[in-house]
């Protein structure tokens, strides 16, 4: 149907600015190190401990700019190294999710909820979803090009005019395919 550019998301998370403060000090802001494909996103300096029951991640990179949850997007091998179960999900749908210990130079905080493994999706503006007839949370499959070629189901399309024409997969899913920076995929509705 139509060829898409496949981004890898990393772990990290995205914080609240009450959440920021408790890490970092109070009136902290972010300070971003690289913008991101989608537009406003970007990678910051700061980085911080990720803390299941099991063991934990150091240096987790948080994304800008802040959001109106806190939030900790992993990978499911990423869950079974720290203990936690968290469920498949789209971004910012966090309720009853995992929990986790988030510590910073200044401080840490528990969030009771917020832990999820990221469901694969593909961002669209509404021009490129009208052309490739498709709409906001349509699932579709997606075909690798990589040296692992493999069909990804259950993608769900995003659709705003902020958004970069990209799919979204974490690093257990790129690893799976194994996929480089420059494999494409192959939207199948």
């Amino acid at each position: 149907m139509a060829e898409i550019m496949i981004e890898t998301s990393a772990r990290h998370l995205h914080v609240t600015q009450e959440a920021l403060e408790t890490l970092f000090g109070k009136g902290y802001e972010l300070h971003p190190k690289k913008m991101l494909s989608q537009p406003g996103q970007f990678l910051c300096e700061e980085k911080v401990q990720v803390k299941g029951p099991r063991s934990s991640f150091p240096g987790v990179s948080i994304i800008g700019p802040v959001r109106s949850a806190t939030q900790v997007e992993i990978t499911l091998t990423d869950c079974r190294t720290i203990g936690v179960t968290a469920p498949v999900r789209e971004s910012g749908d966090v309720k009853g999710s995992a929990g986790c210990e988030l510590i910073g130079p200044a401080g840490s905080i528990t969030i009771d909820e917020g832990v999820i493994v990221a469901k694969r999706h593909i961002h669209l503006t509404p021009e490129d979803a009208k052309e490739l007839g498709l709409e906001n949370g349509q699932i579709v499959s997606v075909k690798t090009t990589g040296s692992r070629p493999i069909t990804f189901g259950d993608t769900i399309v995003r659709v705003s005019p902020k958004y970069f024409k990209a799919m979204h997969i974490d690093v257990d899913e790129t690893n799976a395919a194994g996929l480089t920076p420059t494999d494409k995929g192959e939207i199948i509705a």
